[in-house]
C-alpha cells in the first residue's frame, strides 16, 4: 500500500500544481524521479514550472490546462489521461481555495465553487483513478485537507466543512483499500506560506499572525510525499498543527465556537 517507485511509462498528477503546495509537491515528487503531469487552469505556470522540473531532474512534466471546479472538464481530463502514453500510478489532489466571510455575507455562488473544487473534485478524481490502480495492485492518492478539518470555523465555514469531508472520505477509503496494493493519503497541513490567504481575501490577517505557526510549503510536500511512498494514512506536519488537531477534537464546541467566532469577527 504505497506509490510505487518511477519508472518508464508511469507518472503522478498534481493538481493545483501552479503555485504553493502543489508546485512544492510537483518538485518534490521531480527530485525522486517521477514523472509528472501539473494540472491547473494557469497554464503559462504550469509550462514555466515543467520546463524547470525537466531541466532539473530529467524527468518528463505534462501539462493539464483544467478548470476543476467543471465537472466535464474533469470528466474530460480523467479522459485524457487514462489514455495517454503514461500511466497514473499516484494522483495529489492538492488543488483547493477558501474564502473568509460569514455564509450570510458571503457571495454563494463562490461558496459553491469551494465545495465544488474542495470536495467534488477530490471525490470525482479519487474515486476516478482507485479502479486502475487496484486492478494493477499499487497506486497511491494523496489527498490535500487541512487542520481546518478537525473543528468547524466561523467565518470559514465553507471551507473547513470541505476539508472534513477530505479528512473523513480519505480515511474510511484507505481503509477500505486495505490488502489491495492501494493506498490514500490524507495530508493536513495548517497555516503555510503559499498564496491562500491572499486569494481568501485574509491576508490582513495572516499578517497578523505569529510567524511560529507558519510552516513552509516545500516542507509541507516533503511530508506529504513521504507519507504517500510510505501508504500512510494520514499525515499532520509539524508540532504546532498536531497540538491544533488534538484541540480541535477534544474542546467543547460550546467554548470554541465562541472563541473562533470572536476571533474571525475582528475582520
Amino acid at each position: 500500500m504505497a506509490l510505487p517507485p518511477p519508472t518508464p511509462g508511469n507518472a503522478v498528477v498534481v493538481t493545483g500544481a501552479s503555485a504553493g503546495i502543489g508546485a512544492q509537491l510537483a518538485r518534490e515528487l521531480a527530485r525522486r524521479g517521477y514523472d509528472l503531469v501539473l494540472v491547473a487552469r494557469r497554464v503559462e505556470r504550469l509550462r514555466a514550472l515543467a520546463g524547470e522540473l525537466q531541466a532539473a531532474h530529467g524527468v518528463h512534466a505534462g501539462v493539464e490546462p483544467c478548470d476543476l471546479i467543471d465537472a466535464d472538464e474533469r470528466r474530460a481530463l480523467v479522459a485524457r489521461l487514462g489514455e495517454g502514453e503514461r500511466t497514473p500510478v499516484g494522483v495529489c489532489n492538492n488543488a483547493g481555495f477558501g474564502t473568509l466571510t460569514t455564509l450570510l455575507d458571503a457571495d454563494l455562488e463562490r461558496e459553491q465553487d469551494v465545495v465544488r473544487l474542495n470536495v467534488e473534485a477530490v471525490h470525482h478524481l479519487t474515486g476516478a483513478f482507485l479502479g486502475p490502480m487496484v486492478e494493477r495492485g499499487a497506486g497511491a492518492i494523496l489527498n490535500v485537507a487541512s487542520t481546518a478539518a478537525f473543528q468547524p470555523l466561523p467565518g470559514f465555514a465553507t471551507y473547513a466543512a470541505g476539508k472534513a469531508f477530505v479528512q473523513s472520505f480519505s480515511e474510511a477509503v484507505h481503509a477500505e483499500l486495505s490488502g489491495t496494493g492501494v493506498s490514500v493519503t490524507c495530508l493536513c497541513p495548517g497555516f503555510t506560506h503559499t498564496e491562500f490567504g491572499e486569494r481568501a481575501n485574509a491576508r490582513e490577517e495572516e499578517s497578523g499572525l505569529p510567524e511560529l505557526l507558519f510552516s513552509e510549503a516545500a516542507d509541507v510536500a516533503r511530508a506529504g510525499v513521504e507519507g504517500m511512498i510510505a501508504g500512510r494514512r494520514s499525515v499532520i506536519p509539524g508540532t504546532v498543527n498536531r497540538a491544533f488537531m488534538i484541540g480541535g477534537r477534544l474542546a467543547p464546541r460550546s467554548l470554541l465556537l465562541p472563541l473562533v467566532r470572536q476571533l474571525a469577527g475582528r475582520r
